[in-house]
Parts: C-alpha cells; structure tokens; sequence
C-alpha cells in the first residue's frame, strides 16, 4: 500500500464532512419527517438527539478513523482485534445499502431538474403525479440512476484532494448561497409566517410519546450526520493528528442542522401557500417530486427559475453525499485487497448499479429499504459504536483526543456522555424504531 492520502486543510475535511451529511436528508426528509411528527415537536426532539447523542459519536467515529488511519472495513480490527471484524462489515454493508437507492433518488432528482430547465413546470397535482410517475419507471429511472452513479465515481477515482475536497470546495459554498437566496424569497410568499408557524413552531406535546415521532426523529438525526455507517471513520482516516476533532465535529453538526432549517424555511412556506399540506403528509417523495414542482408552477416565469435552482441545490446536496457513500466501499477494498482507486471505483460503482436496480424499479421496495438501511442500521451502528469506544477501546478515545490537546473539560464530558448517556438513549430509540417499523409495516 501506497502512503495514505490526507485532507489539504481543516476546512477541506470539514466541507467534505458536511458535504457528506448535507443530503436529501435534510432537503426531502426534513420536511416530511417534521410534519409526520408535529412540527415543533420533531424539532425539538431532533435537536436534542443531535446535541446530548449524537455529538459524543461523531466524535468517536472521528477518532476511530483517525487514530488507526484505516478504512472503515479495517479500523475496528486494527483497533481491538479479529472479533470486532463484524463492525467493520456493518460500516461497509450500511452505506452499500443506502446508496443502492440513493442513486435512484439522484436520477429523480436530476430528472426533475432538466424538466423545469428544458420544458416546463406542472399546472396541477395531476400533472404533477404524472409526470413523477414517467420519471420513477421505465428506462427513465435507470438512465437517471446510473448517469448519477458515473458522476460519482468520477468525482471519487479523482482522490480525496483532487476530487472530494475540491468538489465541495466549491460545491458546498454554491449550495449555501442557494439556500439563502431561495430562503428569503419563500419568505416573502403569503403563507410564510402559517408555514412557519404550522411546521416549526407548533408543538402537539402528544408527538413527544408517539413511536413514529421518536423514530423519525433519531433516523433523521443519524442519517443528516452520516452516523453508524463507517463514513467519518472513512473522513476521518485520512486527518493528520493536529486537528481538534471535538471542533470539527461540532462544525460539521452545526452546518448540517442549518442545511435543515433553511430547507425547512423554503419548504414550509411554499407548502402552505400554495395548499399542499395533505401532499406532504401523505407521501416521502411528495414534497420534494410533487408539492413543490406544483406550487411553483403557479408562479409562472419566477416559479420556474426558483424550481431550477431547487433541483440544482438538491442535486449538489447529493452528489456530495453520495461520494461519501462510495468511498467507504472504495477505501476498504483499497485497504483490504490492495487495488488501486480506479479499479476499486469501477467495482464499487458497478455494485451500487446492481444493487440498486430492484430500489429503481419498486418503490415500495426503495421506502422499506430505505427504513432498514437509512434508519435501523445506522442507529444500531451509532450504538454499537458508543460501546467500541466507551468500553471496549476508551483509551483510543483518551489517546487521540490528547495528542490534538483538546481541552480537558471537553474530553471528559463527552466520554462521559460516550459511556453513560449515549448508549442507554440510543438502545431506546432503536428498540422504539424496530416496533414502530414492523406495526407499521404489519398494518
């Protein structure tokens, strides 16, 4: 193996590292996920999984990368040996899963995108059903599926300077300056302060017991922050040791949280003026594929222009956590078999394509997929990885974060939290997952 290769700055690892959780996540699941759970009520719990569990993980996940300098597949054996093995493969297993369909939901995207560019926007909800449904069957979807997936790869084979880093160098800047501008113009639509109002700032006190809300809630907190899947073991791996993860972490929490209110503050309004609130509510692709093309459309010219630089932010919001999903496959066989990138990337890519075809042609298939890998395995690989390095390896955890001279308040509240807090809430959250997805799935 040849030397490993390491982030250019410390804004470049964090640009990647919110690049990686900035996502449809935040742009598609964010909206819908808040108003299945109350608005204010999501939110709130939302923000408190992030900062008292999530926080201490990221965290974790950083040092494991760093500290063996490992692919995801490798770090938890080089860490503590051949029986940890199993983490490994869930690291690798995980972002296969999710981005199988993420592809998918990339070609949608993108898709969606030429249509406002090139021909127009829907009048009505009908057309707007119609025209969802040419783009998520047939040829369409496949094409869609594997042009996003070469994008991908072409960004990935370039390295982690020449091509992640330089990609959300300037893709990450671009995709704020999007948000802000389309921010302030939903702020001006007649429903702005009734969308604000129904969707952040209501609070229905019975969706803090609802297993649906709790669930929602961790699967958006894990998957926005790409947590439990070996992607920041992967980040993370290639930082030197100077930097002071506990602060890269909380950049990277930070951007990903704004990311998801100011797509709240564009999503909501446009919701409630243009009266497609029982459209969200009753479908995940809904508001992003159906509501949103509709209600812009009424707007003429000016609906058109905002739906294209929509679709464009939400297409850079992917495309940079997609290589962040292929590179964990990419690094790990890199690690473990000894390939160059090329060949790796090429594999990988080839896999995704394969195992997304039944995603692409099903989408009952894609949603169920989607609840295990995208919201299941990620909560179990957050806890299983508070265990890792609370119990297992803690002195890894002490070790690194001492070499980079974190402060010593801060080292000991957050392995504190690693040990004692975060386990014990994550076990809960999962086991109120499982039931809640298999009685919804029995139903």
């Amino acid at each position: 193996m040849g030397i490993r290769e390491q982030w250019q700055s410390r804004w470049g690892f964090i640009l990647a590292a919110a690049g990686s959780a900035v996502g449809l996540g935040n742009l598609w699941g964010f909206a819908y996920r808040a108003s299945e759970g109350g608005g204010a009520a999501f939110l709130l719990l939302y923000i408190l999984i992030v900062l008292i569990v999530c926080l201490p993980v990221l965290v974790a996940e950083m040092v494991l990368g760093r500290s063996t300098g490992s692919s995801a597949l490798l770090a938890p054996v080089k860490a503590a040996g051949d029986r940890w093995g199993l983490l490994g493969w869930l690291f690798v297993i995980a972002p296969l899963g999710i981005g199988s369909y993420y592809a998918v939901l990339m070609g949608w995207t993108l898709d969606t995108f030429f249509h406002a560019l090139f021909v127009g926007l829907p009048s009505n909800i009908s057309e707007a059903e119609m025209f969802f449904g040419s783009i998520s069957s047939g040829t369409s979807v496949l094409l869609g599926q594997l042009v996003s997936l070469l994008l991908t790869a072409a960004v990935v084979a370039a390295g982690i300077r020449g091509g992640i880093e330089r990609l959300t160098r300037w893709g990450m800047p671009i995709l704020f300056a999007l948000l802000l501008i389309l921010a302030i113009w939903a702020a001006t639509l007649t429903g702005t302060w009734e969308g604000y109002r129904t969707f952040l700032l209501k609070i229905d006190v019975n969706q803090f017991f609802n297993p649906s809300t709790i669930r929602n809630a961790f699967t958006q907190a894990f998957f926005s922050l790409s947590l439990g899947i070996g992607i920041m073991v992967t980040y993370s791996s290639y930082l030197d040791k100077r930097k002071q993860l506990p602060k890269e972490a909380l950049s990277v929490a930070s951007l990903d949280t704004a990311v998801g209110l100011l797509a709240g503050m564009i999503t909501f309004p446009i919701v409630m003026s243009f009266g497609l609130k029982e459209v969200i509510s009753g479908s995940t692709v809904g508001t992003l594929f159906i509501s949103l093309p509709t209600g812009l459309g009424t707007l003429g010219v000016t609906g058109r222009v905002v739906a294209i630089l929509f679709f464009a932010l939400a297409y850079i919001a992917a495309i940079t956590s997609s290589i962040s999903l292929l590179e964990v496959p990419v690094s790990s066989i890199m690690d473990r078999l000894g390939w160059n990138r090329s060949k790796a990337v090429f594999v990988s890519t080839t896999l995704l394509f394969i195992l997304g075809i039944p995603s692409a042609m099903n989408l009952n298939l894609l949603g169920k997929i989607d609840s295990i890998f995208g919201g299941v395995l990620l909560i179990l690989g957050g806890f299983v990885l508070s265990i890792f390095l609370g119990w297992i390896v803690p002195r890894k955890f002490d070790e690194d974060l001492s070499e980079c001279n974190s402060n010593i308040r801060v080292r000991r509240y957050l392995k504190f939290m690693l040990r004692w807090v975060s386990p014990p809430i994550i076990a809960f959250g999962l086991i109120v997952s499982v039931i809640d997805l298999v009685k919804n799935w029995s139903a």
